[in-house]
């Protein structure tokens, strides 16, 4: 062995993983952003969320050749070129439904620009075809959330571009790091580190400062919030990590952006994934400097023994129409819209037919808009026919026959499927044959962990001491702390936090599932629980049914609760005065 240099993991260069997508219409330019701004090693894109495998499932309905993200392969024919040149492994979920036939027209698409990647995918997690025999009750849609070592097999083989179906949002980066380190499924607080370096990117500029509560604060530094930068993870040995982005790119990275998105569609202190249940009450954050957040102490867990299976399912079709109602009298003349429509659709009454009112803002403002209430009519069938163009023909034909001032915002659409997603199932982990594709063609099947560990809830851990008493001030909970809300089917998750100590004490002890309830009447007769992360001064409420009966399928202006974090900060209490900026001072 004399003159032989011996590489230990802790030796392995870091791994730089760029994601250039959070969702399935994400900017499209990200990609050729990420491979040119700055270094990466693998590019990754999260392009599936619960809605959009309703959406490729409906895709698929009208032609099965479908199911995956086409926009991935205009973002390729654009940038392979170059990410091929540069030797940028890519790993996306773009393959939604269908990862072989994103693969095949990727390969078309690289032959016809005269190159020849090493292209494989990774599959088994569509369960469709076995709901019956799973219980699954006959779905649009069942995938099985897979985890990241096929990705890692494929890399194995020398593939250049992995595309998979349903995995975890962060295997897409946790796939690269077990190639790159060689881990197992023994390297439990690597994985672990690694997963939660993936949560925090996976949503693209969600991680720069893209929807963040103190956006505001950070323009007044000077940072360029108009267009955030895309995270880029730099993974170590250890699974530590750095969160940066590319220089010279907008948004920033700070403690409290990461902080935002750790905090985003998850539930208790554990998080729990196919390859490990990450202890996200672990973690430690550091500012490093500009730009650079430190994430490291993540210890890791066996997973579960099931995998969680999404579902999504047609509960039939829907259109809407707006009706604005400007001026003086808008309930009666709303009132008097509604019967109209009501006894028009007499003879094909759709199944379901709702009228919601918005009030002017002014009847007597200044501004026409600011004078004009709205009436939105929501119709829902079985039989598109139903609520297509006889339900648009109905409310059009009130035109010169209704309320004084009768305008829609525009013409009613034709019908369209009316997605819902079910309730989460779980299945043995062994029941799903996890399997990688790789490039020469070879099937490589996935074995399950061997050693696995239910998942149980973490006890609320010891409250720091409460703040001593003093003056309060009545003000918006927003100016003390951040939130960041999500769905999950037909749950809620809102993550709040506090940017300091003091204001973390006064979250612990007063911001209670009670309070969120005073606060949030929508929240009352819910199942609400509260699950504190003390190194992140962060508590998460998980709210069941509040979403009911699903994502894209609940009444009112926000199905999938992206605006409740938002609602909670703007409603008003009385606040210590230790943790509120002086009067008139900017602030978040």
């Amino acid at each position: 062995m004399s003159g032989v240099t011996l590489i230990t993991m802790t030796d392995t260069p870091s791994l730089w993983v760029g994601n250039a997508s959070g969702f399935y219409g994400d900017r499209l330019s990200a990609v050729h952003e990420m491979i040119t701004g700055g270094p990466v090693d693998v590019l990754t894109g999260d392009y599936l969320a619960e809605l959009t495998m309703a959406i490729l499932g409906r895709d698929q309905l009208a032609d099965p050749g479908r199911g995956y993200a086409r926009t991935f392969l205009r973002q390729m024919r654009e940038s392979l070129a170059l990410i091929l040149e540069r030797r940028i492994r890519v790993v996306t979920n773009a393959g939604g439904l269908n990862p072989q036939g994103l693969a095949d027209r990727l390969t078309e698409l690289a032959e016809s620009l005269g190159f020849d990647p090493r292209i494989a995918y990774v599959t088994g997690d569509d369960l469709l075809h076995r709901a019956e025999e799973l219980g699954l009750d006959g779905p649009l849609t069942a995938n099985a959330y897979l985890g990241a070592f096929g990705i890692a097999a494929c890399l194995d083989a020398g593939a250049d571009i992995v595309v998979t179906g349903r995995v975890t949002d962060a295997s897409l980066a946790v796939g690269p790091a077990i190639s790159h380190f060689g881990w197992t499924r023994d390297d439990l607080d690597a994985l672990a580190g690694a997963t939660v370096a993936g949560h925090v990117i996976e949503c693209g500029a969600q991680a720069t400062g893209g929807n963040y509560a103190f956006a505001g604060e950070l323009r007044r530094e000077g940072y360029d919030m108009d267009r955030p930068g895309f995270p880029v993870a730099e993974i170590h040995a250890d699974g530590s990590a750095v969160i940066t982005k590319h220089p010279g790119t907008g948004g920033a990275v700070t403690t409290g952006t990461v902080t935002a998105q750790l905090v985003y569609e998850i539930a208790g202190a554990r998080y729990p994934g196919p390859d490990v249940t990450a202890r996200l009450d672990t973690v430690r954050l550091e500012q490093e400097g500009p730009d650079r957040v430190r994430l490291s102490g993540v210890r890791g867990e066996a997973p579960p023994p099931d995998l969680k299976v999404g579902l999504t399912g047609l509960t039939g079709f829907r259109n809407e129409v707006d009706l604005l109602i400007t001026g003086l009298d808008a309930r009666e003349k709303a009132a008097w819209a509604e019967r109209q429509l009501r006894a028009a659709l007499a003879r094909r009454r759709p199944e379901e037919l709702d009228f919601e009112f918005v009030p002017a803002a002014d009847p007597h403002g200044d501004t026409q808009d600011a004078a004009t209430a709205r009436l939105r009519v929501t119709a829902r069938d079985h039989d598109p026919a139903v609520v297509g163009r006889p339900f648009g023909a109905a409310a059009v034909e009130l035109a010169l026959a209704g309320y004084a001032g009768f305008h829609l915002t525009s013409p009613p659409r034709d019908a369209r499927p009316d997605g819902v997603i079910a309730s989460h199932a779980f299945v043995p982990a062994a029941e799903v044959e996890h399997t990688a594709i790789l490039p020469d063609g070879d099937r490589l099947v996935i074995a399950p962990p061997k050693t696995t560990r239910p998942l149980e809830e973490v006890p609320e851990p010891p409250l720091p001491p409460p703040l001593p008493e003093g003056p309060v001030r009545e003000a918006p909970l927003g100016l003390v702390l951040g939130a960041r809300s999500g769905d999950k089917g037909a749950d809620a998750n809102l993550g709040v936090w506090a940017r300091d100590d003091e204001g973390w004490r006064w979250l612990a002890h007063r911001l209670t599932v009670d309070l969120l309830r005073e606060l949030l009447p929508e929240t009352a007769g819910l199942e609400v629980t509260r699950h504190l992360l003390p190194h992140l001064r962060a508590a998460n409420f998980w709210i069941e049914g509040m979403l009911a009966p699903g994502t894209a399928r609940r009444g009112g202006p926000d199905p999938q609760a992206k605006g409740l974090g938002e609602w909670l900060r703007a409603r008003r209490l009385p606040l210590p005065e230790s943790l509120l900026p002086a009067p008139g001072e900017a602030r978040p």
